[in-house]
């Protein structure tokens, strides 16, 4: 079913979540039980849960004694490598409890804009979700270039909520909303529900993202108004907020999904 309103989002039966780097590493790399715990809620509701997580680079960058995320494509290849192991590792520790088992999808932009791998990947999380197996998703960062990369995780996960047929799209940051202008600026105002196709005239969208992680407000709006038109309802909320977002509760920012739209874009 389409998650047409918040109050739809406990029903909704497969959902795709997006964590970014600054929410699940370094300082922050507690947040990822509390993360799994809202993920098994919902799996033990009977949802169909994926995961698109960031933070393969900024997991790796301690292991290779780096204090800020590299530049150069090699060592950022480099550090995805060390990195998505040291991440699907803690993930599937934290899912142990539940005994919930993670399997990991990497895939490139090619992947999902050629029909044969997209139809693999598509055949692949629709058999993982059937065995009850929670997908973790990422850029495949060791082998992607700049030219053929996503840009950020918030555009991924936006065409994975596409590419599976996803009810609901869940985008996780360390901003808990949407605000007319950037919420460090005074008369920010948050935005608590978005109409599909409103322009959102007068709202001002940064796009500086924490230095950790690629994204910002402006990718977290374009990929939620993707996976609208795809048909998913997107809520945009605070990864400390997870728990309270995937129930239904008033917190971060809702955009109202197209309603009768095509099964995937």
């Amino acid at each position: 079913m389409t998650t047409t309103t918040r109050g739809e989002i406990l029903a909704a039966r497969r959902i795709v979540v997006k964590v970014g780097s600054a929410s699940i590493s370094g300082p922050n790399v507690g947040q990822i039980e509390p993360l799994v715990d809202a993920l098994a809620e919902a799996h033990a509701r009977g949802a169909e849960v994926i995961l698109v997580s960031s933070g393969a680079i900024a997991t790796g960058m301690p292991y290779l004694g780096l204090d800020s995320r590299p530049t150069d494509l090699a060592t950022q290849q480099a550090a995805a490598a060390v990195g998505q192991n040291l991440l699907i590792y803690r993930y599937q520790e934290s899912l142990r409890r539940y005994r919930i088992v993670a399997g990991q999808v990497l895939l490139t932009a090619g992947d999902l804009e050629n029909p044969t791998p997209r139809k693999n990947a598509e055949r692949a999380m629709d058999k993982l979700l059937e065995l009850r197996i929670l997908p973790i998703v990422n850029e495949n960062d060791t082998v992607a270039t700049h030219e053929i990369r996503f840009g950020d995780n918030d555009r991924l996960a936006s065409l994975v909520a596409a590419l599976v047929r996803a009810d609901l799209l869940v985008l996780l940051s360390d901003v808990d909303a949407l605000y007319t202008r950037p919420p460090h600026e005074p008369g920010a105002v948050r935005i608590d529900h978005v109409p599909y196709g409103d322009p959102l005239d007068g709202v001002v969208v940064g796009s500086v993202g924490t230095g950790i992680g690629t994204g910002g407000a402006t990718t977290k709006v374009a990929a939620a108004r993707h996976a609208a038109e795809a048909g998913a309802g997107v809520l945009l909320s605070a990864t400390r907020d997870v728990a309270r977002a995937m129930r239904g509760e008033t917190v971060g920012t809702w955009f109202d999904p197209r309603v009768g739209a095509p099964a995937a874009l």
